[in-house]
């Protein structure tokens, strides 16, 4: 069986034994048990995770900048990234449109039971909450340093410097080679290091199933049952559509490609973290058949500016909480909500339930109680799984079609084995 075979295998047992160790904690524990049993056992999914973490910037670092530097020149990284851009801004448009439609169609919002929303985890999210404004989008994209930018993870922030710092290595040269060498060797050891960090993968998914469900249990589906259904049926819409459109631009190489990212789309439902699985997505990609170049330019861009299944549930949840509580939104004011999350949901961390805080930041502005929120948090574990898992989707597309209009999507070697 082939390593990534079993580690898909593996991920598929922890996600079992969670559901399985977290049913009977939340069925046979005393609440008080439970209460100190899911800070714990989730231990398991941050250490997953914040290993994954440590990786990040020096990964997109060095791969963009080397991908940038065998683009060439300022030209063709124009041109690249337009195509891109024209796929990211679609798709971003589709999904908030579709979210729109779905949530006015169906009115998840009016069945949402007060009596189960959860006021414990509202604090938080709203204490990360800033109000939308021009500066603060605007510091938020561009670095004032790039230590910084690595230190927290900033993804876009990294993005910008390292497009100025690719464009600037290849203006160079030959000049400049020793540095892209040595940065393409840094990618080659940390793409390395993505190997020995999936093996504590099963690990994180068992702590962060057992831990949501010794806590929430079986019984939210009940609660819920309508706003999940609704909210599947707009994820199976946009996976439609996004997978419709794959192979029309891929057409019989699109199973070859689900199969490659389908151990990521594990990882990444299992934890809901899109972070979880940008390492293992880059390599999965180049097996694929993309240029390491293109991958290196495009999939960062995709974490800052192409997170489909975000977008789509934030238009959902936004309207679905001003429906709970009997506000009434006309045309107009969801189409300016939707340019609103456009804008906002740009370079949100792939992390569990950032969305959240752009969802709670869009309710205060539109004047929803932004403490709706509590409406939804005892549901949003499972709906996050999902909304990640199509983010994860929506750029492993994103960056198989941009490299198939360049004419670098290859037929990769089946002696390499993931």
């Amino acid at each position: 069986m082939k390593k990534s075979n079993r580690l898909t295998l593996y991920i598929l047992i922890a996600m079992a034994a969670g559901i399985l160790l977290g049913y009977i904690i939340h069925k046979s524990a005393s609440p008080e048990f439970i209460q100190g049993f899911s800070p714990k056992i989730k231990l398991l999914t941050t250490i997953f995770l914040r290993l994954v973490q440590m990786i990040i910037a020096p990964l997109v670092f060095s791969t963009l900048v080397v991908g940038i530097a065998k683009l060439g020149d300022l030209k063709t990284v124009g041109r690249v990234g337009g195509k891109a851009l024209l796929w990211f801004v679609s798709a971003s448009l589709i999904s908030l449109l579709l979210g729109m439609l779905l949530v006015n169609l169906f009115k998840p919002g009016t069945g949402i039971d007060f009596q189960n929303s959860d006021m414990s985890g509202v604090n938080d999210l709203v204490g990360k909450t800033q109000e939308f404004s021009i500066q603060k989008f605007i510091e938020h994209v561009f670095p004032k340093s790039l230590i910084d930018a690595m230190a927290t993870n900033e993804i876009l922030q990294l993005v910008v410097f390292s497009i100025f710092f690719g464009v600037a290595t290849a203006a160079l040269g030959d000049s400049a080679k020793v540095v892209v060498k040595a940065l393409d060797a840094v990618s080659h050891v940390i793409l390395k290091m993505v190997g020995y960090v999936m093996n504590f993968a099963p690990l994180g998914v068992f702590g962060a199933i057992s831990a949501v469900i010794a806590t929430k249990g079986l019984d939210v589906f009940v609660f819920y049952g309508k706003y999940l259904l609704y909210f599947f049926i707009g994820i199976a819409s946009l996976w439609a559509i996004l997978l419709g459109v794959g192979f029309l631009i891929l057409k019989n190489r699109l199973p070859e490609l689900l199969k490659r990212i389908f151990s990521p789309l594990i990882i990444a439902f299992s934890t809901t973290s899109s972070e979880a699985v940008f390492p293992k997505l880059t390599e999965e990609l180049e097996r694929f058949g993309c240029k390491n170049k293109i991958v290196a330019f495009i999939l960062p861009l995709g974490y800052s500016f192409n997170l489909d299944g975000s977008m789509m549930y934030m238009t959902f949840a936004s309207i679905a909480i001003a429906q709970a509580y009997g506000i009434h939104l006309d045309l107009g004011t969801q189409l300016t909500m939707l340019i609103v999350l456009m804008l906002t949901s740009k370079g949100i961390a792939g992390v569990p339930r950032a969305s959240l805080v752009v969802v709670t930041a869009t309710c205060a502005m539109f004047n929803i109680p932004p403490e709706g929120i509590a409406l939804i948090l005892p549901i949003d574990h499972f709906c996050d799984m999902f909304r990640t898992a199509t983010n994860v989707l929506g750029n492993a597309l994103a960056t198989s079609v941009v490299s198939k209009w360049e004419g670098e999507l290859s037929v990769p070697d089946d002696s390499v084995t993931a």
